[in-house]
């Protein structure tokens, strides 16, 4: 047999979900998250899954992770110790940033506080000019002395960003070259490496980001490949922003890639099921223990965006420019807000009704959960509402303290509020689920796309039970739930492919552009993705490298990615490239105007390994199965307190339908289906919940 596992850790479980290559069979198992050590809850739920499913480590063809190491580093701001160098006069590049700002009336607002503190950055003197020129000669005395500088500084690691290093790296690899033979062994990160392109900001920005995660990334890395190593499980592969997989030495290279390695997994899997579906067409909605994520799928392809910010405000409100620390490496474009299963309810002292942004995590989790929480969270309230099991989840394996969540709803929440249990109860999901419907609106109405035309693929462990609610509101139609919910991300680490972007500054129009001059850059950046599958053992036969260009109008100021043509390039090629552009300026803007010089900025290639496609499906019972289970009391606005049917969801069969209000249950999840909506399971062990016709 070869199976395929892709493990995601998420805020309150770590999931693991397996494919057999050869039958399709998938499975799933879920530990809990082990904040204090990672790499221990991802051990414990392989070992977990192996004994489960009487898996041998030989038979393991792909190891795939997704990480949320680099992403808790920038919120809780607890990076490694890095200093910077830059050009004398550039030192302050990370608080000047740009103009953008995310509340345009506040004047008092601060910017994120920088990653590396001043007293930590160094200046030397050099000055290499904006056509790539040497100005300012770099002399060994003035490195003599950085050197010492830094050393004094005891950093963790080191960021250099000097100016225009882009177009000549020459005084960036002089200077890395002695840190390096001065600081064995210590991370030393070259923006002319890490983000060879224009924009002195950005790039200072995205060298930064990598000094200060990289070496939490790489101990964290290491642990985890000689725990995995010693198990006997193949080499490890980690999920990046940018919806593909890559080795783990090539992310501790580029940290900056990993950011939303998690998040980009769910994705990946939503634009497998558009695709297996034929629902081309659909919002992405996952619900987890902390934060809930939306993405827009269009055609079966999910969108990525060259440019976003991190920590900070970015944390909650990443379309929001200014609250965080820019990054230049393409990551999925997605919207992401701090409610989740483990969201924390609390009554401000004005008397109003909040939820998150703190979450009870997996450490010590829901009240429920009976680990040591105190603090009602958005899964005590669907508790004590009757949509989840009073008496245990995970099929048995996590008991439930039902009296533990009613007290301390009625004590933190109810008794403040001057209501009953149950109306704080129902407040608290009315709150989360409205903010989990302005994500959903970001990726679809902010894109000028109507939701009520979208399908929407919900998971996570918590997504299939707030799904109906969001659809509701926003008018959709249809939801449609994969196997295996809640471990769903981790499902869609095996069904991508290896995938790494590079990129290189190339400034010319389109019209007077030397296409020779072009195709040597392209061929060069296709060098080193090849280098990049040579160590990944990548076949010729699997290998693709996907082109393309950042190009703008003249006297614009940001720009957009087009396609540039496979084979040789020469002016055929280029006309090509500015009537892309012109279409996909039209498309983004609403007009074009073919009579203006199309600049070209950036040059991009994605190399990519592919990897056996995979379809996602799951067995379904017998045509004879009784999935029913029983019945529980729930409570609705629209119906107040209801007997409603309880389902099995491993015993449904294919073609099975049911009215809600009912629930279906699985090992890592629960579908609520509201009143007034259907249930109904396909052949591949999807369940979709339609939305029933209004009586006249």
């Amino acid at each position: 047999m070869a199976w395929r596992i892709g493990v995601d850790i998420g805020g309150t479980f770590t999931d693991v979900a397996i494919v057999d290559d050869a039958s399709g069979r998938i499975g799933v198992a879920k530990a809990l998250t082990t904040p204090r050590d990672f790499a221990s809850g991802v051990v414990a739920a392989l070992d977990m899954a192996m004994h489960r499913y009487g898996m041998a480590a030989g038979d393991v063809t792909l190891l795939a992770h997704a990480t949320t190491v680099v992403t808790n580093a920038l919120l809780e701001e607890k990076g490694a110790r890095a200093v910077m160098v830059t050009t004398a006069g550039f030192r302050d590049v990370l608080e000047l940033r740009r103009s953008s700002r995310p509340d345009l009336y506040d004047l008092f607002q601060d910017a994120p506080a920088t990653l590396i503190p001043r007293h930590r950055r160094f200046e030397i003197v050099e000055r290499v000019g904006s056509d790539g020129g040497v100005v300012v000669p770099l002399d060994e005395a003035a490195i003599d002395r950085l050197v010492a500088d830094v050393i004094a500084a005891r950093p963790e690691a080191v960021a250099v960003s000097l100016l225009f290093s882009f177009l000549n790296p020459d005084h960036e690899r002089r200077i890395g070259e002695r840190l390096r033979a001065a600081l064995p062994g210590l991370p030393v990160y070259l923006s002319s490496e890490v983000l060879p392109e224009i924009r002195e900001f950005e790039r200072a920005s995205t060298t930064a980001v990598c000094a200060y995660v990289g070496p939490i990334l790489a101990s964290y890395l290491k642990r985890l490949e000689e725990a995995t190593q010693r198990m006997g499980l193949p080499p490890l592969y980690v999920m990046g922003s940018n919806g593909g997989v890559f080795e783990a030495a090539e992310g501790v290279a580029m940290p900056a890639m990993a950011v939303e390695s998690g998040p980009a997994a769910g994705v990946v899997g939503a634009a497998l099921i558009a695709r297996q579906t034929g629902r081309l067409d659909l919002l992405s909605f996952d619900m987890g223990g902390t934060t809930a994520k939306a993405s827009l799928i269009r055609g079966g392809e999910y969108e990525t965006t060259p440019e976003y910010e991190v920590g900070g405000g970015a944390s909650a409100n990443r379309f929001m420019n200014g609250t965080g620390h820019p990054i230049r490496v393409p990551v999925i474009d997605l919207a992401e807000v701090s409610a989740g299963g483990g969201s924390i309810a609390w009554v401000d002292r004005a008397g109003g009704l909040r939820v998150g942004p703190r979450s009870a995590g997996a450490e010590p989790g829901p009240v429920c959960y009976g680990r040591g929480g105190t603090e009602p969270t958005v899964t005590d309230c669907n508790l004590l509402l009757g949509y989840l099991d009073k008496g245990s989840l995970l099929s048995g394996d996590l008991p439930i303290d039902f009296a533990a969540a009613e007290r301390a709803v009625a004590e933190k929440l109810a008794k403040p509020l001057g209501v009953d249990v149950r109306t704080a109860a129902t407040g608290v999901i009315d709150i989360v689920n409205h903010a989990m419907s302005e994500a959903l609106k970001i990726v679809s109405v902010e894109r000028g796309h109507d939701p009520r035309d979208l399908a929407l693929v919900a998971f996570g462990g918590a997504g299939p039970m707030h799904a109906g609610a969001l659809a509701e509101e926003l008018e959709i139609k249809e939801v449609v739930c994969p196997p295996i919910p809640g471990a769903f991300s981790a499902l869609g680490l095996v069904g991508t492919d290896l995938k790494r972007d590079y990129v290189r500054t190339f400034y010319a129009t389109t019209a007077n552009a030397d296409p020779v001059l072009l195709g040597e850059r392209f061929a060069a950046l296709e060098a080193e993705g090849a280098a990049m599958l040579d160590r990944a053992g990548m076949p010729a036969e699997r290998r693709r490298f996907v082109r393309t260009v950042d190009a703008r109008y003249a006297r614009q100021s940001y720009e957009l990615s087009v396609p540039v043509p496979d084979g040789p390039l020469g002016p055929e090629a280029l006309a090509a490239i500015a009537e892309a552009f012109h279409e996909r300026h039209r498309q983004t803007y609403g007009h074009d105007n073919r009579t203006e010089p199309v600049q070209m900025v950036n040059i991009r290639v994605a190399a990519v390994g592919l990897i056996p496609p995979l379809r996602i499906r799951q067995e379904t019972a017998g045509i004879d199965s009784n999935p029913t289970k029983g019945k529980r009391n729930l409570w609705f606005r629209s119906t107040g307190e209801i007997e409603t049917a309880i389902y099995d969801r491993a015993r449904i069969p294919a073609g099975w339908h049911a009215e809600g209000p009912a629930v279906i249950e699985s090992l890592e999840s629960t579908i609520l289906v509201r009143p007034g909506w259907t249930a109904e399971m396909d052949n591949d062990g999807y369940i979709v919940l339609s939305r029933q016709a209004r009586r006249s």
